[in-house]
């Protein structure tokens, strides 16, 4: 079917990852398995603001640079962070060096720290925005998930974001931010992991 491949374990899975080895972990392990962690969830949104323009791969693979240029994504530290740090992270060659991208980061981490005191997480924010089951396809099929690339969900987080000062925060960017940290199962229809994935959300204890 399209949209699927089969693995080198014989498992058929969604096709995005080729089955690149690290591109294959990340489809099986960490896309689309619910996170309320507030340092994955920060992490992730900044991570898909590098990604505009870009592959999730290309950042897939530097993520652990990442990790390290910005304090493990801890955002009360990335909200101190100053010009000086501005200057080091434009010269680090194991990030993107996208000005533009590592300001907004920090802008972001001050406006995580107000949207935490707000809503007492970041999880207790997303997960409030989660869509019903009812606003969700009835099958996910390849085709289907290509004319997606945003949602009405991710429409209205991504305007409530902006309202709050925060940046490089588009609906297609939103929308893959749901996707990777469980607030949809888009995970197409015989994909192996589709069926876990339903199975992790079902017992996942939405944050409030």
């Amino acid at each position: 079917m399209d949209g699927l491949i089969e693995g080198p374990d014989g498992r058929i899975r969604c096709a995005w990852h080729g089955n690149q080895d690290d591109y294959l972990a990340y489809h099986d392990g960490e896309w689309g398995r619910p996170v309320s962690d507030d340092i994955r969830l920060f992490e992730k949104i900044c991570l898909e603001g590098f990604q505009s323009g870009l592959s999730w791969l290309t950042i897939l693979r530097k993520r652990e640079n990442f990790r390290a240029a910005f304090a493990g994504f801890d955002f009360e530290k990335v909200a101190q962070f100053t010009d000086d740090d501005v200057e080091r992270l434009v010269h680090d060659a194991g990030i993107i060096r996208h000005r533009g991208k590592i300001v907004s980061t920090i802008n972001n981490a001050k406006r995580a720290l107000e949207l935490r005191d707000e809503f007492g997480s970041l999880a207790a924010y997303f997960w409030s925005h989660e869509p019903p089951a009812s606003d969700r396809p009835a099958i996910l099929d390849w085709a289907t998930l290509r004319a997606m690339p945003k949602t009405a969900t991710s429409t209205a987080i991504s305007k409530d974001l902006k309202k709050r000062g925060w940046s490089f925060v588009g609906p297609t960017t939103i929308y893959a931010f749901m996707q990777a940290m469980g607030l949809v199962n888009d995970h197409v229809e015989g994909c192996y992991c589709r069926p876990e994935i339903e199975e992790a959300r079902a017992s996942f204890e939405r944050p409030s």
